[in-house]
């Protein structure tokens, strides 16, 4: 009886000590067990669609090529076109950069949210994607469960607020994506005799009917998991956070891997960023013959943290590590852009090709960096500028000046009407657009600002910009209004919503009109989290701090 008695209080403590630990084992357990019961096989080549073997017409008698390069999480400050050195201020994006030097730089380019994939909507359909209740960002539902540990066991002076009963409805991740009777930029493009190639994240969808090979895409190099190379690889330098709910989320789910065309998934060929960018200069290679939309969607420079080792030791002077292996993930992006533009002049199609190069929102504040977003305040999540103002370029050489400037505010909803009119494509007429071509602004063969008013919503918080003055309201939690006058105050510094009440009354009107045609969200939102404006994610709130709850 007592030896029974001794298990028994073994297995108690045992217990005790899982639940305390249970973040822990599931962070370093899940991707185990998903590998010992999905092991992922190695990597498949892939076949892209090939062209003519010879050109019916020369490249510029012919539509232009358009190519989207967008970056994940990429905070304005990363860019070295905007400040001169990004990260600490010593890494170049000679290449980025390039492409707003020998194209248009965008100072006041947004971002259609500040969360990833109602961005990614409003990408590919040029429209705002709360108008087909495409509100909130899709949610592993162990995303929400990992973020209540998290929670019972840190006891936050800021909690979440989790709705466990719509998380326990909430339908399976693949179900949660755009509609297939929504018109995408790939379909517009397609009818108009284009080959349209997507390679990585998508977002919109898992299911059959939502991925890209339905919604207008003729292949399809699909993300399927979250790791960069396997986290033991020897090539590869990580940087974790151990204290962060998203951290802990993404790592949980982390797997290596891809698949092509709906394929079994399978590795990538090496790091995923240098992987994506091979596998796009194959498709400008395999359709150099005919006009073609490639949508190169990176998840460089979303966490998790992890960088070649290559790349990691070129920046031996930063010391601390994660802005060191974040630094080394920017290089690598970089050097992506440059293989691309470098495929496009091999062979010869550089004169009529349009890039775009963007980002889906602003630099996170869980990767605890406190400059990504500088000089703007906020983080990925919040509207303020830190979260939805974004680096934004292109480049035509055959219609658009090199070393062309634009201030005016566009918007991500702006891509699909520049995109189908350079292509001379029909767009659709039986749904409202939002965006315009930018192209004629950018020549200034339009006069005028392409926006008088721009709008973002997520649930409760929503924001307007209109004619220079922008009102941020958020509900939930914390109830507030910020007001701003961008023009003489970009970085938000000055709320003047007391001091200015009438202007607040006229854009919450405005904010109410446009929520009046919005739909209702397709699935629930079951998270409120807060968001520290002024701080990142590492450091910790204080009396006075301001934030917002994030509704998802």
């Amino acid at each position: 009886m007592r030896n029974f008695a001794v298990v028994l209080i073994l297995l108690a403590m045992a217990g005790y000590t899982a639940w305390q630990k249970r973040v822990e084992l599931l962070v370093w357990g899940a991707p185990k067990l998903q590998e010992l019961l999905d092991p992922i096989p190695p990597n498949v080549p892939t076949t892209w669609q090939q062209g003519p073997e010879t050109a019916l017409a020369s490249p510029a008698d012919r539509p232009p090529n358009i190519i989207l390069i967008l970056a994940d999480d990429m905070g304005f400050n990363d860019v070295s076109l905007y400040n001169g050195g990004a990260a600490d201020g010593s890494v170049m994006t000679p290449n980025i950069d390039a492409i707003a030097n020998q194209g248009v730089a965008f100072s006041n380019g947004y971002a259609a949210n500040a969360v990833c994939a109602p961005s990614r909507a409003s990408i590919m359909t040029g429209r705002y994607s709360t108008r087909f209740g495409f509100e909130f960002t899709p949610f592993f539902k162990t995303g929400a469960t990992i973020f209540q540990w998290m929670q019972d066991i840190n006891q936050p002076v800021l909690p979440s607020y989790i709705d466990h009963a719509q998380v326990e409805a909430l339908p399976a991740m693949n179900d949660l994506g755009m509609p297939p009777s929504e018109v995408t930029i790939a379909e517009v493009l397609k009818a108009r005799g284009y080959y349209t190639a997507h390679i990585g994240k998508w977002h919109l969808g898992g299911a059959p009917e939502m991925r890209p090979e339905n919604q207008g895409f003729d292949d399809s190099l699909y993300m399927r998991g979250l790791l960069y190379l396997p986290a033991d690889h020897p090539d590869v330098v990580n940087a974790r956070r151990e204290d962060d709910g998203v951290e802990r989320m993404v790592w949980a789910n982390a797997r290596y891997a891809a698949d092509f065309n709906g394929s079994a998934q399978f590795e990538p060929a090496g790091y995923m960023t240098d992987y994506y960018t091979n596998e796009a200069v194959k498709v400008i290679e395999s359709n150099r013959n005919r006009p073609f939309f490639l949508y190169l969607a990176h998840w460089g420079i979303h966490n998790p943290l992890q960088a070649l080792k290559e790349d990691y030791d070129e920046f031996s002077h930063i010391e601390d590590h994660s802005l060191r292996v974040y630094s080394a993930m920017i290089r690598s992006l970089d050097r992506g852009v440059g293989k691309v533009v470098e495929a496009l002049e091999a062979n010869s199609l550089t004169e009529n090709t349009l890039i775009v190069f963007t980002s889906d929102n602003g630099g996170a504040s869980y990767i605890a960096l406190p400059d990504v977003n500088k000089p703007y305040r906020g983080f990925k999540l919040s509207h303020f500028e830190g979260g939805t103002h974004v680096p934004f370029m292109a480049k035509w050489p055959a219609r658009i000046e090199p070393g062309s400037t634009y201030a005016n505010p566009i918007h991500h909803i702006d891509l699909f009407h520049t995109f189908a009119a350079a292509a001379g494509a029909d767009i659709p007429i039986d749904r409202k657009l939002d965006g315009v071509d930018l192209v004629p602004y950018v020549r200034g063969d339009l006069q005028g600002k392409p926006h008088e008013t721009l709008f973002w919503r997520e649930g409760y918080h929503q924001s307007v910009l209109h004619q220079g003055w922008k009102l941020i309201r958020t509900e939930g939690p914390n109830k507030s209004k910020w007001l701003f006058n961008l023009d003489s105050d970009p970085t938000e510094r000055n709320n003047l919503a007391l001091s200015r009440p009438a202007q607040v009354e006229i854009l919450e009107a405005l904010l109410d009109a446009h929520n009046a045609e919005q739909a209702e969200p397709m699935w629930p939102s079951i998270i409120q989290s807060p968001q520290l404006i002024d701080k990142h994610g590492g450091q910790t709130y204080e009396e006075g701090d301001e934030y917002i709850y994030w509704p998802n």
